[in-house]
């Protein structure tokens, strides 16, 4: 017996995808693995399973299964009681997924997983290599579950496979006036005063620069299809990333939305026993207190969260920089002129914008004084710091901070590393695309307190490290 199933608390990415796989399986029987969201229940009702020949669990002989279609997912712990198939013996597992690899996921004799925005723009290539023909209501529910998981392609997670498989439904005969009927949906009276009481439970927190709002409610019982709420509080505060958790009832839920690169809200999910993808994400959260659950939630956006990479976006380009034979007062003229009191000093800047080779550093209070001592015609390479850290693009601000504030460094040269050809073949120079400053890092913090890094007021306890000055020619010429 063959058997196609999704997820439990199955989608429209999760029907649809079934509904295609039927096409390529079509002696296999459509089997839910256990409920479904709310605007999947609605679409049911309209005679859909009957349509399709979908069968409950119950009148399956587990057992007797040898061949598992699974599509959506390829977690086995969320195959609801679909699960004790995989004990069959010889059984022969088929996946179908979009989402990113995770622990645990099922390996199957046959595989068709791609990280792109629904499982059911794989079935939709699919079923376009064979020359397939789709009925209209097919096309329709196909788009159904393109739609959601891609937010009607404006998730991040969307590709233009996704549109491909969109177009190529529309010449099919699917009919967006239905798509848009269990998409697009407004809310009820009852879910209005819910909404209002997500936002006013929620709090925003500043992780590795990233502002991640979470939320935490109980409710007296089970509140269907709250995931609307949720998107919907994420479009009207223009949040990057929201995780609700809320009790209803005895149970309690994750629900997670991201739009933004740096949280990966499936891999958050899957961790406290749900799944989804990067964008969207759930779980149901077993044997945990509400306060249990943010207190693991927040230790595990502190681990999960990427660091948003902010040195190539704070940054001043293009850089004002000397070469080392020009003298003090040179320096000191070039200083006044560009209103800027750290120069860098760099071995070639006949391209401005680009300049390589950076040798040191030399600020105007430095210069002041070799003028003071009589040294104003002296080259800056006599006086400048050669004994400073730089940093890539792609430098986080505890990168920043480290060096400006612990370090005492007045200025940070940011670097890119380009590759050129010559004739002795290829050859690696670092290219000075810009600098930050304290005043730089100062604006940041001023414009979000939340950016104030914890160990600003205790100084005393993480004192600078000791700085270098290259003097030896300047001692021996003047002396």
């Amino acid at each position: 017996m063959e058997i196609i199933t999704t997820h439990t608390n199955a989608d429209f990415d999760g029907l649809a995808s079934m509904v295609a796989a039927k096409k390529l399986y079509p002696k296999a029987t459509l089997v839910f693995s256990g409920s479904a969201e709310r605007p999947l229940r609605d679409f049911l009702s309209q005679d859909i399973r009957n349509l399709y020949g979908f069968k409950k669990i119950k009148h399956i002989d587990l057992a007797s299964v040898t061949r598992l279609i699974v599509v959506d997912t390829r977690q086995g712990n969320r195959l609801g009681p679909l699960e004790e198939c995989l004990n069959n013996p010889g059984i022969e597992i088929h996946l179908y997924d979009h989402h990113p690899d995770a622990p645990g996921d099922m390996q199957g004799d046959v595989e068709h997983i791609e990280p792109i925005g629904s499982t059911t723009a794989i079935f939709v290539a699919l079923l376009r290599a064979q020359g397939m023909v789709l009925f209209p209501d097919e096309a329709t529910l196909m788009s159904l579950g393109l739609h959601e998981d891609t937010g009607s392609f404006l998730y991040a997670t969307t590709t233009p496979a996704d549109l491909q498989a969109a177009a190529w439904l529309l010449e099919q005969g699917a009919d967006l006036d239905i798509v848009n009927q269990f998409i697009s949906r407004d809310l009820s009276a009852e879910q209005i005063p819910l909404l209002s009481l997500l936002l006013e439970n929620s709090m925003t927190y500043t992780v590795h620069s990233v502002q991640v709002t979470v939320s935490r409610l109980t409710l007296p019982a089970y509140v269907d299809d709250f995931a609307v709420l949720v998107r919907r509080m994420m479009v009207m505060e223009n949040l990057d990333a929201v995780f609700s958790l809320v009790c209803m009832g005895e149970r309690l839920y994750l629900i997670c939305r991201s739009r933004i690169p740096e949280v990966n809200v499936g891999i958050i999910a899957r961790e406290m026993g749900g799944g989804g993808h990067a964008a969207a994400a759930s779980a149901t959260i077993r044997d945990k207190t509400l306060f249990e659950a943010e207190e693991e939630l927040l230790y595990l956006l502190h681990r999960q969260v990427k660091p948003r990479a902010m040195a190539g976006e704070l940054m001043s380009s293009p850089v004002i920089t000397a070469t080392p034979d020009i003298t003090h007062k040179q320096a000191n003229d070039l200083m006044a002129r560009y209103n800027i009191n750290v120069l860098p000093v760099v071995r070639d800047n006949t391209d401005r914008k680009n300049p390589t080779g950076l040798l040191g550093i030399i600020s105007r209070r430095d210069i002041t004084k070799a003028i003071a001592h009589k040294l104003g015609e002296m080259p800056i390479s006599e006086y400048m710091t050669t004994d400073l850290a730089v940093l890539p693009e792609s430098a986080t601000q505890a990168d920043i901070q480290e060096l400006i504030i612990e370090n005492r460094q007045r200025l940070i040269p940011i670097i890119r590393e380009n590759i050129r050809e010559n004739t002795q073949g290829e050859k690696s120079e670092s290219v000075i695309c810009g600098v930050i400053t304290r005043t730089d890092l100062l604006n940041l913090v001023v414009n979000d307190p939340a950016h104030l890094p914890r160990n600003l007021f205790h100084e005393d306890e993480h004192p600078s490290s000791e700085r270098t000055r290259n003097i030896s020619s300047l001692m021996t010429d003047t002396l």
